[in-house]
């Protein structure tokens, strides 16, 4: 029975039909680009790893390689090898779950993850440099969270790609050394992030004003009292 098909009609620009027309050179049979697209569009929506002709012989290249030279590591090449000569492409998806996770940070999530702990690093410096009175100050104006103030971090379960993306920045890019210490101790078990948002906004426009200076103890009220409103 032929599967039944539907037209319709799709605009792109010059700079996608490049890349789409790249794409057509590294596969075997050549096809058009409407062929090209339907594609494209399969393997995406399959979420399975495709890979062109060229990549294939690279691969076996690299495997037998790979073997040559007894390199111990997680990775099988005879499995790899199974796998290209057989078309099984789902089965590195399942195998290797940790490389064909689908999953890529967004640059937004990134970003908001620098505010978060370039605010909170802030308030920790600024907290710790008060005098006593201040202090106490801000254990009456925040209590019952005004003592001891620390990053509680992100949580682990709603909101882990925050998390990874902090401790990848502190752990494997030696960014925010001030946490250096703590990155495996980031999980607040609970959920965070709308009052760091809320933080943010009080924090940022008095970013630019900080220079080589720290957080006031009015500074830190109004910071931390918008994660609670």
């Amino acid at each position: 029975m032929v599967e039944k098909t539907e037209r319709f009609e799709m605009r792109l620009s010059q700079e996608v039909f490049d890349q789409v027309d790249e794409w057509r050179k590294d596969q075997d049979d050549n096809p058009s680009r409407a062929e090209a697209v339907r594609r494209l569009i399969e393997n995406s929506l399959s979420k399975s790893p495709s890979i062109a002709g060229g990549e294939k012989l690279i691969l076996i290249m690299l495997c037998d390689l790979f073997k040559k030279l007894k390199i111990d590591s997680d990775i099988e090449p005879d499995f790899i090898v199974d796998v290209i000569y057989g078309g099984h492409y789902w089965a590195l998806k399942w195998k290797y779950q940790g490389l064909f996770h689908g999953y890529a940070d967004t640059n937004k999530d990134v970003t908001e993850v620098c505010d978060i702990l370039d605010m909170w690093a802030f308030i920790e410096r600024g907290y710790n440099k008060l005098s006593k009175k201040d202090q106490d100050f801000l254990e009456k104006e925040l209590s019952p969270f005004g003592k001891n103030i620390q990053f509680p971090g992100f949580d682990g379960n709603n909101e882990a790609e925050h998390l990874g993306i902090a401790r990848f920045l502190i752990e494997k890019m030696d960014r925010f050394g001030h946490f250096k210490n703590r990155a495996h101790d980031l999980n607040s078990h609970s959920p965070s992030l709308d009052g760091y948002k809320k933080m943010l906004n009080i924090f940022l426009p008095m970013r630019s004003n900080l220079i080589g200076i720290e957080l006031d103890a009015k500074q830190l009220v109004q910071i931390m009292n918008a994660k609670y409103k």
